[in-house]
């Protein structure tokens, strides 16, 4: 496989490989790429989460009026 960066994202890289932290590039770019994939995984899990969220939101929007909303907030966050 043959790859092309930019030259930004070249030395990027190859700061990576030079601090110590990599021993090659392929080490660099396949760390790169694990947190890609573990990005990939846990996105669809979260928007799930804060949809679930948001619908609680307006459930309690809805069931609350503005006075019991307001004291509901304030026990919560004191």
């Amino acid at each position: 496989m043959n790859i092309s960066l930019t030259p930004t994202l070249e030395k990027f890289v190859q700061d990576k490989v030079a601090s110590g932290l990599y021993n090659s590039v392929s080490e660099v770019i396949r760390e790169a790429l694990r947190m890609m994939a573990s990005k990939d995984k846990i996105a669809p899990e979260r928007i799930a989460e804060l949809n679930s969220e948001i619908e609680e939101g307006w459930n309690d929007a809805v069931i609350l009026d503005g006075h019991s909303a307001l004291k509901k907030l304030t026990q919560k966050y004191e």
